[in-house]
């Protein structure tokens, strides 16, 4: 039995928080979208992701979910230090402040409080974000959520795609037709392998035996003050602990050893115990089991026609600094604004091209940042001291080392703001070149394919709080003539807000007297006055030339 047909724009095939991420963001540009995803709604997804970095927050501020995340979490007062320690209640070795997220807005000092955004990273779980995400994306007019709905395949023509799915519970099979399709679908997604992209890279980096307990002791235990992650460093086992709600559930990565090569290489319990530091009297329960390998492949190619894959499905590493899911959700929002493009019209064909010219090169780049951190690590816990629990001198060092190790990672802020698109054919290059950057480090710039950097308006808003969709050009010489270019956008019809900012205090990367900014906050021109053909300018930016 065949149901009714659904027409959209878009069909998203997963609802993690990457198809949630995409959802939302092209329901706010106006367009219809139908996911199909296999689970339940609101059932409850794996325990993976343990941070939402500051651009993923910077979006999730326009589209109204920053603050409901905010206040979701460990508690309001939990400290997010990342302390390192020889075992979870053992000594400390070193430790990075990170900010409780009741005084992420105003702690000073450290590390982790200079960040140039309105909205700074937060430390989340995504058992919480997850149900977050989905409640509010499935309340918005447009977005159709079929839960427990398979796409087992699709087919393409030039003016759009017919997927087929099943309903997994009545086994009904149902058309989809949309004008996109996206695959959100992990990194087992059907979508990549029914376009035939290949993952390309190093397939294992490291095995982890991951497991999720319940142990309402452990708290007591663990010397003040707490922390949001434990780092277990000891000549038996080394591991990584994340508080989950900050009472009584807790994540625990058993890092295993490369002669260690499968998930049953080492007994759970004991090494649970060792990296804890806990004996046998102590109690927990196992919720569940998260094993996992940490790999760095990346999609030899992120689309065919009109589907393509973004998240898991077009790249794998392993997470450091947090940027699994959120370069999945950076995906996602690139390639928003350039459908919705399409669909509205003023968008040409080439548009779409930037997807994969800009995002390709950065999740390559930001992947073989990971491994080499992952290296590292791997290093640094095969050269642990056996007598690092009675040795004070060594555990200084080892702190000192663990420190200057991790601190980048999780302080990024070169992966939230020094990364650029040197490669879009929607972005006009003047010849400068970006600066370079870290893990850990950026400089500010303007170089188009930047992302413009952060100011505070008069009025108290955020620079980005006064974006509009498609373009926004910031006017700092209100000499400067934009009408040439604002007329030539109207009759592209492509969005452009011109926004007035002469007098206004500005970070010093900003030279120019226009700066083009596309709505997902990387520039797109800049010059001290219009070009002489600006319809050709236009041309450029909506992917006609």
């Amino acid at each position: 039995m065949t149901q009714a047909d659904i027409t959209t724009d878009v069909v998203i095939v997963g609802a993690g928080p990457v198809g949630l991420s995409l959802a939302m963001d092209l329901q706010s540009r106006g367009v219809q979208v139908t996911m199909a995803e296999t689970r339940r709604y609101a059932e409850p997804p794996n325990v993976k992701c343990n941070h939402v970095a500051a651009r993923t927050m910077e979006r999730f501020r326009t589209l109204g979910v920053a603050q409901k995340l905010r206040n979701a979490g460990l508690p309001p007062d939990h400290p997010n230090d990342v302390a390192f320690r020889t075992s979870v209640t053992g000594l400390e070795l070193t430790r990075i402040p990170i900010p409780s997220r009741e005084h992420r807005y105003t702690a000073t000092g450290g590390p982790d409080t200079w960040w140039p955004t309105p909205e700074p990273p937060h430390r989340i779980n995504q058992l919480f974000l997850e149900p977050i995400l989905l409640e509010h994306t499935a309340s918005l007019p447009g977005v159709q959520l079929l839960n427990r709905t398979q796409v087992t395949s699709f087919e393409q023509d030039a003016s759009g795609v017919t997927a087929t799915a099943i309903d997994l519970d009545t086994g009904h099979e149902r058309r989809i037709r949309g004008r996109f399709l996206v695959g959100c679908d992990g990194g087992s997604s059907t979508v990549r392998k029914a376009i035939g992209a290949k993952l390309e890279g190093t397939p294992v980096i490291q095995r982890v035996q991951s497991t999720y307990i319940r142990a309402p002791g452990l708290l007591a235990r663990i010397p003040q003050p707490r922390a949001w992650s434990y780092y277990s460093v000891n000549p038996r086992r080394c591991g990584t602990v994340f508080a989950i709600d900050g009472y009584e559930t807790w994540l625990v990565h058993n890092h295993l050893n490369p002669s260690e090569p499968e998930f049953d290489s080492v007994d759970r319990d004991w090494s649970i115990r060792q990296i804890l530091g806990v004996g046998e009297d102590f109690q927990y329960d196992v919720i569940s089991k998260e094993d996992w390998v940490g790999r760095r492949l990346v999609a030899d190619r992120f689309r065919d026609r009109n589907v393509f894959i973004a998240g898991d499905a077009a790249h794998l590493w392993v997470p450091y600094a947090g940027y699994g899911m959120n370069a999945g959700i950076a995906d996602a929002l690139n390639l928003s604004w350039l459908l919705a493009a399409r669909l509205q019209g003023w968008g040409g064909e080439r548009i779409l091209d930037a997807y994969e010219a800009e995002r390709q090169p950065i999740t390559d780049q930001v992947s073989r940042f990971a491994m080499d951190h992952a290296a590292k690590m791997i290093k640094a816990r095969s050269a642990v001291p056996a007598d690092i629990e009675t040795n004070a001198a060594e555990r200084e060092r080892m702190g000192r080392e663990a420190y200057e190790l991790n601190v980048q990672q999780f302080c990024c802020a070169g992966l939230n703001f020094g990364y650029f698109y040197d490669r879009s054919p929607i972005i006009v290059r003047d010849g400068e070149t970006p600066p370079e950057y870290t893990m850990g480090d950026f400089t500010e710039s303007t170089v188009p394919g930047c992302r413009a950097p952060h100011f505070w308006l008069p009025d108290g808003r955020s620079l980005y709080d006064a974006f509009g969709k498609g373009y926004t050009l910031l006017r700092f010489d209100g000499t400067a003539d934009v009408v040439p270019l604002a007329s030539a956008a109207a009759a592209r019809g492509m969005p452009l807000t011109v926004l007035e900012l002469e007098g206004v205090e500005r970070p010093a990367a900003y030279r120019h007297k226009l700066l083009l900014c596309r709505d997902d906050q990387h520039v797109a021109w800049r010059g001290d006055e219009v070009p002489s053909d600006p319809a050709a300018l236009v041309q450029r930016l909506c992917g006609d030339a």
